[in-house]
This record gives C-alpha cells, structure tokens and sequence, in this order.
C-alpha cells in the first residue's frame, strides 16, 4: 500500500490485541499498512504498546512521518477502573489529561487524527458534547492533532457538528452493518462535506454477506477471497476500511485489494444487500 501519514486507504484497527500489540502493529507495517489506530482506553486499547512499536519501527527507518496514528478520548462511562486521566476534573481537563497521556504512550509530539470516541447524549449532542468538542477544537489549533473527528455517531449528530461548531469534523468512524445500509446517511453526509468516512467491522458484523451468492460469484470472477470483496466495496464505496486481522497472511490480501476492481454495478449490489 502506498499511503501517506495525510491520506490513509487502509487502516489497522488495535483493538483487543493486548499483550501482541506490539508485534502485531510491526507485523501489519511492515506488510504495507501505513495507518494505525487505537485510543486511549485500557479496557480495549494497549496504547503505550502502540508506541513502543512506533519507536522499534523507527529505529528500522520507518519514521513517526510516514505513518496515520489516530487515537480517541473515551469518557468515564467508556473505561473500566484504568482510566487514562482524573474523572473529577471538568470534561475539557479530561479530554486534555487524556490527550497528554497518549502522545506520551505513543511517544510522539502530535497524531494525525483525534476522535471522541462516542457522543455522550442520543439521538441528538447533548452540552457534554459541546465541552468536549471545544477541547479537541483547542488541540487542533495547537497543531498537534492534525485532524479531529467523532466515531460511533448518526447522520444528525454529523450535520449538527457541520452546522455548529468552530472546526467542522474531519473524520467520522463507524461500525458498518449491511442491514442498515452500510450506515448509507452516514456516509452521505460525510461525502456532503468533505469528511474521511471510516469503516469498522465491516467483516465481523456482516458474516453473512461473505457467504452471499452474488460477493461470491464476484470473488470468483475476480479470483480473490470474498473478504477482499467487502474491502474493495468499501473502498469504492468511498470508506476507508479497518482491519484487525492477527495473521500476516490477511494482512498482505487485505491490502492487495488495491489492484482489483469491482464495477459499478457490483459496487451498488453489494450497497443493496440487506442479509
């Protein structure tokens, strides 16, 4: 894959790899993967194996520049007994406690992408929101997080943020299930306005369209796994896809979906698919 630390095409996901984040971070760069993401949340996230990987790859000649790293401020009510900063403080003291603690993890001085990692209110944001969001705002003008966005969220949520706030969201990251339409209104509003669209678990929550008739008719045409299918629908689709595979050898087929080609047609079918 050849991806700048400003334009990723694939992502790989550290969440619930543990003790292996490390290795498993290594593993992924150096089979071509050039963004990484995590947050700071111990219950998921091992954040400071992140950096302890970041800092042998760079010792390789693979420098901090060359790779995406993108963390998440997760509330109180994200977190178990570990969390990352004082829950006493006002929220815009913790979202700036926890943003200090992961480029400390991650032994860097900026990241390319600052998330909050799900809204506090629903359907609509709540002030809770707003504080924290105003926080990220003052990271992002301090130049150390080169963009901020908002993961977990609805279409409404997005504009809301769009319509209303000093620096419009940059970055949206979702879980995408095929019976909801691949989070269709998402993406549009996303498309709308200029903002980076990530898919996650776009192969976990969809085991079924692996298995459908037409993803593997087209596989077939292909001669790819229905996996790469899905990872190229996606991308075509205008996402930037997650992975969290553990084996080296997903790891290199995932990211050769660069070099096939679904047609339009295939592209809508798959966009159509509702289990």
């Amino acid at each position: 894959m050849e991806a700048t630390s400003a334009s990723p095409t694939f992502i790989y996901g550290t969440a619930w790899k543990k003790d292996a984040t490390a290795d498993l971070v290594k593993l992924a760069v150096h089979a071509g993967f050039r963004a990484i993401d995590t947050a700071n949340q111990p219950k998921h996230y091992q954040e400071p194996l992140l950096g302890e990987a970041l800092e042998s790859l760079a010792s390789e000649g693979i420098g901090r520049s060359s790779l995406f790293v993108q963390t998440k401020f997760t509330s109180v009510g994200g977190q178990d007994h570990r969390v990352p900063y004082n829950p006493e403080l006002d929220l815009k003291s913790q979202v700036r406690q926890s943003f200090e603690s992961s480029l400390q993890h991650l032994k860097t001085g900026y990241v390319d992408s600052l998330l909050l990692h799900g809204p506090y209110s629903y359907p609509g944001l709540g002030a809770e929101d707003w504080e924290v969001w105003s926080a990220l705002e003052e990271i992002y003008k301090s130049g150390r997080a080169r963009m901020i966005g908002i993961s977990n969220v609805n279409a409404g949520q997005v504009t809301s943020l769009v319509a209303k706030a000093r620096v419009k969201p940059m970055v949206v990251q979702n879980r995408c299930y095929a019976n909801r339409g691949w989070d269709r209104m998402v993406r549009e509003t996303c498309r709308e306005n200029g903002i980076m669209y990530q898919g996650f678990s776009l192969l976990t929550a969809n085991p079924y369209v692996l298995r459908h008739p037409n993803v593997v008719s087209i596989a077939k045409r292909l001669g790819v796994h229905s996996e790469q299918v899905v990872f190229r629908f996606a991308m075509q689709a205008g996402m930037i896809p997650l992975t969290g595979t553990t084996a080296e050898q997903h790891m290199k087929d995932d990211l050769r979906v660069n070099a096939i080609e679904l047609t339009r047609e295939e592209v809508n079918l798959i966009d159509t698919i509702e289990g």
